[in-house]
């Protein structure tokens, strides 16, 4: 027998679970009548479980698909919204306390809990004074899903009447704020032309407030109707970072933290950095106060490992007062200790002594820094070198091998010599000299531009006569097909031969050794299709049905 629960339906045993199953694949096949549901219409034994089951909180008696199908539309209509759903409070004010009313308040609509005026000192249960009136509590009727989340059900067109109201109100008062305006302005002008040739200095006192409330700070948008600004990233008319020097070996740019070190501007290094547009955002950063908030927050950091309870961030006046007189103590103790060791040993003359480079000599090499010091005029910066020789000539030779590259020939640049330990004739070379060390003269190029081929040109030249004998060799077995048939079938053979060796040597292709095969030459187009015909496809079902390799 089934159990039956009371927060759901009955819950089947195992027996019936198994009988129902059987039941179920009978109804599939044809051997057991379908299910009917309340109308007598057959029930598709298909359908799976979890959508001819209903739910168990609609409690269905019997198979039944009603919960599948559209439901009927229940939406009510009310002809006074107004009256089901009247907010406020009513007239009626008890003069006793009543049993179940708040105990704060007094009324008997909601309890103490849900109670919205001012906790009293003393309730109304207790005092029996000013007993607050009760709330309208209206009778709703059963609304539909749409009805109970409907946010203007209820609500009191007066209210609007009321907003529109206080609406036009400002509006006048602003017409009238603004024809007073307009009345102040032209008075304001006329007595400036009448004092204009009178008295100079109040015309200037009125220029100088006249266009106040019409100026726009730098840098933002402002509206002087909309009383808003709205920030910009930069002002509209300076130049971005990425833009004053658009030379690729510049100052390194990074667009992700839009951030620029060095300076961009190198050929005016002479100049000083504050005179730039820009010079770098590490010259900004060391500029200004950075060097002093930096001394203070070393202060800071310094006390804290001391025992003194100072934080930059948290406590800056305290901070900031307390570097104050550490910085002065600090000079005051230096200032004793030096007057201590001037009184005791003497010497003091030698301290008002003239700057060493005064008193041992002088020189003309003229140096000038900038506040980061960086080198702006004088001294050139030494470039650093690597650990290999560089700069090294040899043989009488005034460049390097491999300043000078032609026809596939490294050399030297000076006499255009492409044996590596050959001397140098100067400009012999160039005019034909005969030279056994030398490069072969090259014919006088037909301007005084030297017309030496790159890499490129050579490598499209070369490409270039590819193409056209390919070109040709196409033409001609279109012409001779029979000539290109036989040249793939001596190919064809050749491999037959050639696999015949290496199987009676015990050769391995997969075993040959690397670069083994360097000397070889590209394989032809006859050698290429030969292969490909030769080639075992795993992907060809007949594959193994032919004996025909090729």
């Amino acid at each position: 027998m089934a159990e039956v629960r009371e927060d759901g339906p009955p819950k089947k045993s195992r027996e019936d679970y198994r009988k129902q199953k059987e039941l179920d694949e009978a109804r599939k096949s044809g051997l057991e009548p379908a299910e009917q549901d309340e109308f007598g219409v057959d029930i598709n034994p298909h359908i799976p479980q979890y959508i001819k089951d209903s739910p168990w909180y609609l409690e269905m008696d019997g198979p039944t698909l009603t919960h599948q199908r559209t439901q009927p539309e229940t939406v009510k209509t009310f002809d006074d919204v107004s009256r089901l759903y009247q907010k406020g409070l009513t007239n009626k004010v008890a003069t006793k306390f009543r049993k179940g009313a708040c105990t704060n308040c007094g009324a008997i609509t909601h309890k103490k809990i849900d109670c919205l005026e001012k906790p009293r000192k003393v309730g109304a249960r207790w005092s029996g004074k000013d007993y607050a009136p009760d709330e309208l509590i209206p009778v709703l009727p059963n609304l539909d899903f749409e009805g109970k989340r409907d946010r203007w059900i209820g609500y009191d067109t007066t209210t609007h009447d009321e907003l529109l109201d206080d609406f036009s109100k400002v509006e006048k008062v602003k017409q009238q704020l603004k024809a007073e305006s307009l009345n102040n302005n032209e008075r304001i002008r006329q007595q400036t032309e009448s004092k204009s040739d009178s008295d100079p200095e109040d015309e200037e006192d009125v220029d100088e407030y006249k266009y106040t409330e019409q100026a726009n700070m730098p840098g933002t948008k402002f509206d002087n109707k909309k009383r808003q600004t709205v920030r910009n990233l930069r002002i509209r008319e300076d130049t971005a970072k990425y833009l004053i020097n658009l030379d690729a070996n510049s100052a390194h740019y990074d667009p992700k933290s839009r951030s620029m070190r060095d300076n961009p501007l190198k050929d005016l290094a002479h100049k000083k950095p504050s005179e730039l547009s820009f010079a770098g955002e590490n010259f900004v950063r060391s500029t200004g106060q950075v060097k002093e908030i930096a001394k203070l927050q070393l202060f800071a950091w310094d006390a804290g490992e001391r025992g003194s309870n100072v934080h930059l961030q948290a406590e800056p006046t305290k901070a900031a007062l307390l570097h104050k007189e550490y910085s002065k103590r600090k000079d005051e103790f230096k200032s004793e200790v030096s007057n201590s060791i001037v009184d005791k040993y003497g010497g003091e003359e030698h301290l008002k002594a003239p700057p060493r480079e005064l008193l041992l000599a002088t020189t003309e090499e003229y140096v000038e820094y900038s506040r980061t010091g960086k080198i702006i005029k004088g001294q050139e910066r030494v470039v650093p070198k690597s650990k290999y020789q560089e700069d090294v000539y040899v043989n009488g030779h005034t460049s390097v091998y491999g300043s000078f590259f032609q026809s596939g020939k490294w050399g030297y640049k000076c006499c255009r010599a492409v044996q590596k330990q050959a001397y140098c004739v100067g400009a012999a070379s160039r005019s034909g000299a005969d030279t056994p060390q030398l490069a072969p003269a090259e014919p006088k190029p037909t301007s005084n531009v030297d017309r030496t081929r790159s890499l490129i040109e050579m490598h499209q030249e070369k490409m270039v006569d590819v193409r056209k004998q390919k070109k040709q060799k196409t033409l001609e077995d279109r012409e001779n097909p029979q000539a290109r048939e036989e040249r793939l079938k001596k190919v064809l053979e050749q491999l037959d031969s050639k696999e015949a060796a290496e199987l009676a040597e015990g050769l391995d292709e997969r075993k040959r050794k690397y670069n083994s095969m360097a000397v070889d030459k590209g394989p032809t187009e006859e050698e290429m299709e030969a292969w490909k015909l030769r080639k075992h496809m795993a992907s060809d079902p007949m594959s193994k049905f032919t004996d025909d390799k090729t």
